[in-house]
């Protein structure tokens, strides 16, 4: 653990509005990031056991960073909470049960390219077959937790293995080139999500960008660091910045706010590292969310338009608290013609999502959840926009579980933009 961080919080208590689990837990310090900082140094300096208590508190972060912003002495309480569950999960004893599970997603499935593409091709046959109508016909899916049978209804129709593996490298400027970047395309981004990815890189050729793609990257790590393996985050940091270093580019784009923020603060791994820190550090630089790009090239001031509706926002944890990525995407979403853009109230809090968190943590992830929807129904929005791959399933899985489905739509804000580029220009 980073002493000198832990020893940076003053227990001020500013922290404790703005962290959902405390909130959600009816105030219980165990669960807030004063609490658990508290915990985390006491352990360190032998007052307090590491036990399944402890282990619980640390588990129970959504790791959503809320903290840090509102934090007067600027501790960085996501670094703190990555080398906590390092800790945790490289030293205790985990069942046979978690240690493969761990080891096929963390190992096998994440890292490689083509098993995720190989994992994905089977969703898609079963999409497609009509093995899914079978399976929610006959009722097989019930002994699945409730959460989970919502969310294989909310997948997104994912593409064919083929298209899967012909990606492009190399896309030019559809306008007069105004920037070269390079595309993050990531993991479940480049698979499950491909169709946002390829919105994505429409919008930045619409934009006057000319864009490389190289074949080389991989997935950005965040999972991982997240989750306890912080030595393969930092294999797959190094794999990403030597991708990347080569390309002369004035950016780096990424449309996943989980995957940005990570790979914006990935110098922070290599402390012990000089030569690979200096890499990093210059590697990080570059990133820039699309929404950033795209007002930063006046995007926002093309004929944009849709069908007359009331459109709100969810923030993205990571890209606000991670990337300080906030006035962006509510600029752009202003900007079309058609849009009646309503706020709702604590856009900017959790959704619920995690990365995993709605996986392992259910129950608290619901009820956030719940609390979200709430918010996001007092809007009358036809349409919830966010910017994280994560986020958006959590959304229609609120959606879903409110009985809204048909009058409501989450969307990725990449394919609205497009959509209203393309309505208005065609």
């Amino acid at each position: 653990m980073d002493y000198d961080e832990l020893m940076n919080c003053t227990r001020c208590g500013f922290c404790l509005p703005s962290c959902p689990t405390y909130i959600e837990t009816g105030q219980d310090e165990v669960h807030s990031p004063r609490g658990r900082i508290a915990i985390m140094k006491g352990v360190v300096d032998g007052i307090i056991e590491p036990s399944e208590e402890v282990k619980r508190s640390i588990d129970m972060c959504l790791g959503c960073r809320a903290c840090e912003p509102v934090c007067p002495s600027g501790v960085q309480f996501g670094h703190l909470l990555e080398q906590a569950r390092d800790a945790i999960y490289q030293t205790n004893k985990q069942s046979v049960t978690t240690k493969l599970t761990r080891r096929i997603a963390f190992n096998h499935l994440f890292p490689k390219q083509k098993q995720m593409i190989r994992l994905t091709s089977f969703v898609g046959l079963y999409q497609r077959s009509g093995l899914k109508r079978a399976a929610q016909k006959t009722g097989i899916l019930k002994i699945l937790p409730e959460n989970m049978r919502a969310m294989e209804n909310v997948l997104p129709e994912v593409p064919k293995k083929k298209e899967m593996k012909e990606r492009p490298t190399h896309l030019p400027a559809l306008k007069k080139q105004k920037k070269r970047v390079a595309f993050f395309s990531g993991c479940l981004m480049d698979t499950v999500f491909m169709s946002t990815n390829d919105a994505t890189t429409k919008l930045l050729q619409y934009a006057g960008c000319d864009i490389v793609i190289p074949k080389s990257q991989g997935c950005c790590g965040a999972l991982h660091g997240h989750s306890g393996e912080i030595n393969a985050a930092k294999e797959m940091a190094k794999k990403n910045i030597t991708a990347f270093e080569e390309e002369q580019v004035d950016y780096i784009i990424t449309n996943a706010g989980g995957c940005g923020a990570f790979l914006n603060d990935c110098e922070y791994l290599f402390k012990n590292e000089p030569e690979w820190q200096e890499r990093a550090v210059k590697f990080s630089k570059k990133i820039k969310d699309i929404s950033s790009i795209l007002i930063e090239l006046e995007f926002d001031k093309l004929d944009l338009q849709l069908e007359e509706q009331v459109v709100t926002y969810q923030d993205s944890c990571h890209l606000k608290n991670g990337q300080k990525t906030f006035m962006e995407p509510r600029q752009l979403l202003k900007s079309i013609e058609g849009v009646n853009y309503i706020e709702m109230k604590d856009a900017g809090r959790c959704c619920g999502s995690a990365g995993i968190y709605n996986i392992v943590e259910s129950e608290m992830s619901m009820q956030i959840l719940d609390y979200k929807m709430e918010q996001a129904k007092k809007t009358n929005a036809k349409t919830i926009v966010t910017a994280n791959p994560g986020c958006l399933l959590q959304m229609k899985l609120g959606i879903e579980r409110e009985g809204l489905t048909g009058k409501v739509d989450a969307v990725h804000i990449v394919d609205l933009l497009l959509k209203a580029y393309e309505q208005k220009k065609f």
